[in-house]
């Protein structure tokens, strides 16, 4: 099932999520993921955050073999319960974008590496590192359980350039090519 993407200004967007209990049997976590992963595919992305479709839990899916320089450095990957542990290194900037907030892009600075701690869809549970754009990616994916948007790392005055945009897309003044759910819109 392809999910519509909420897009900016949904308050769930702005929310801490909260854990995934394991014993909860509400959620058909697999079903989800498989979702999600379809929903990311659908509208050209490389992460996507449960938040992104309406559900403030902690969990979101990337893929970032679809935007390293050698595929092979990217992993395919879900993160339930995650948490960073470290951020490391001088940060580096990147110019990033957002299903959520389509068709906006700004520099974004991000530290390089990573260790998280995680659970996998099994409920695996892992602590790795990641670097390059995989960390980048984790990050911003975390930013969204987390109820912070990349528009939250800039400036001051580059938000209020980009104010009148973002308020035509929470209303639906925009053109996108997937499924979008959008909270301002008549």
């Amino acid at each position: 099932m392809i999910y519509s993407i909420v897009a900016y200004g949904d308050t769930v967007l702005k929310k801490k999520s909260v854990e995934i209990d394991q014993k909860n049997t509400e959620i058909n976590l697999p079903k989800l993921v498989e979702d999600m992963y379809e929903t990311m595919y659908e509208a050209n992305g490389v992460g996507l955050a449960a938040p992104q479709i309406g559900m403030g839990i902690r969990l979101f899916v990337i893929d970032s073999t679809r935007m390293e320089e050698e595929e092979s450095w990217g992993i395919k990957r879900v993160f339930i319960n995650p948490t960073i542990l470290e951020q490391t290194g001088e940060k580096w900037v990147f110019e990033e974008g957002c299903l959520s907030i389509p068709n906006v892009r700004e520099n974004v600075y991000r530290q390089p590496k990573i260790k998280i701690h995680y659970f996998d869809e099994n409920w695996k549970e892992y602590t790795d590192e990641f670097d390059k754009m995989t960390a980048r990616v984790i990050q911003h994916e975390y930013d969204h359980i987390e109820g912070v948007l990349f528009t939250d790392h800039l400036s001051s005055f580059k938000k209020t350039l980009l104010k009148s945009k973002l308020n035509g897309i929470s209303r639906g003044n925009v053109k996108v090519e997937y499924r979008m759910r959008f909270p301002d819109s008549k």
